[in-house]
């Protein structure tokens, strides 16, 4: 028989749980402790379920009934009422947890741990908290491309094309991190591309002529401003031609200098994997010269003003300035590409030992590794012919 209000009010505990039933698979179970759910006993796709309406009397008899209604309606869809709850919730969950800022930091230790540079984290966090000021708290199930596109023009009525296209790509990935996750269904600047203005691109400048290579280099020699670290960091960005970054950022432990080898940690690489270069003698020396000015600080290129700090690659640069190489003549990272176009430019050396050297290579574990092994000798060969290059330009 079908229970009435009183007869569930009455039901008391006993020493082990036990059920009434109110009809059409509902009843109430009564736990030893006299706390009373609600639950739907159904059959679906062949299987027996059980569905949990909560607990009595914050859900009535008359309640637990409507909701027994409900469920009967789903399974005469063919739908799956403890399924239907379930995503239900999910989606409650979404409108009230799974905030953008909320997925974006996750997204950032994500990175982290998968060890991303602190630096390219530092850059993404700054990208992600302007757009958080804008929607950070809000459901990025709620967040329109209309409302992205709002924060972008902002951007972009400051002149910051760039920056502006860097954000949505940076938002693309919270989106699509939220995807993954199963918080959100689409990534909604994907039909942002096209919207922005596209910014003018800028190369790195770079003297790459024999000629004005040769005077950058004697200006570099010839130098006498800034500190030593200045002084040190510039001769080792001719000789090595690696990233600003890796050379700035360069602990004395990197070093081996018995061996002549520098290797680069993999978190400082544009690649994220461990970098060696062979260092030439003149390299060698200036390091040895370095050592004995700035002492036995941890640091390769300390700054002058904090000695736990590299110097800036601002600071490179401003060097370059005051030689007389303005920034569309040459830049601290246009080493990189005089070095490529004077190695390949001289036919001595093989492309892809110019590619290894620079740390250009593809993503196949197998190409990696032949670059590494294949190349070295040649690598070593080709930094002793550029040193002895550079020297011969000091005469």
């Amino acid at each position: 028989m079908p229970l009435t209000d009183i007869q569930v009010r009455q039901l008391g505990p006993r020493e082990n749980d036990y059920k009434k039933a109110d009809g059409g698979g509902l009843y109430v179970q009564v736990q030893r402790t006299g706390s009373k759910l609600w639950r739907l006993r159904y059959r679906f796709d062949g299987k027996e379920n059980v569905l949990s309406f909560g607990p009595y009397p914050a859900i009535s008899l008359a309640r637990a009934r409507e909701l027994r209604a409900e469920a009967k309606k789903l399974l005469a869809e063919g739908i799956d009422p403890s399924a239907h709850a379930k995503e239900k919730k999910a989606r409650q969950v979404a409108l009230t947890e799974h905030t953008f800022a909320k997925i974006s930091t996750e997204l950032v230790d994500k990175l982290r741990m998968e060890g991303k540079a602190e630096i390219t984290l530092k850059k993404k966090q700054w990208l992600l908290d302007m757009a958080s000021g804008d929607f950070g708290d809000r459901p990025i199930t709620t967040i329109s491309a209309a409302d992205i596109l709002t924060t972008l023009r902002k951007v972009e009525s400051k002149g910051n094309y760039e920056t502006a296209k860097r954000l949505r790509s940076t938002i693309g990935q919270v989106f699509r991190y939220a995807i993954a996750t199963a918080c959100a269904e689409n990534d909604p600047t994907y039909g942002l591309r096209g919207a922005l203005i596209a910014p003018k691109v800028s190369h790195m400048a770079a003297i790459t002529d024999r000629k004005g290579f040769a005077g950058l280099i004697k200006a570099i020699w010839d130098y006498g401003g800034g500190s030593p670290s200045t002084r040190a960091a510039l001769k080792l960005m001719a000789l090595l031609y690696t990233r600003p970054g890796e050379l700035r950022l360069a602990l004395w432990e990197e070093f081996d200098l018995e061996r002549a080898i520098w290797t680069i940690p993999a978190e400082r690489t544009k690649m994220r994997r461990e970098h060696t270069k062979p260092l030439p003698q003149l390299a060698v020396d200036t390091l040895r010269n370095l050592l004995a000015e700035t002492g036995s600080n941890y640091r390769v290129f300390p700054s002058s003003i904090a000695r736990d700090r590299p110097i800036s690659e601002n600071t490179l640069n401003q060097a370059l300035r005051r030689m007389g190489f303005d920034k569309d003549e040459h830049t601290s990272h246009g080493f990189r590409a005089s070095a490529s176009s004077l190695l390949n430019e001289s036919g001595r050396w093989n492309a892809d030992a110019i590619e290894a050297e620079l740390g250009h290579v593809g993503a196949d574990e197998v190409r990696r590794a032949y670059h590494r092994a294949r190349y070295w000798e040649e690598r070593v060969k080709m930094a002793d012919w550029w040193a002895d290059e550079i020297f011969a330009h000091l005469s």
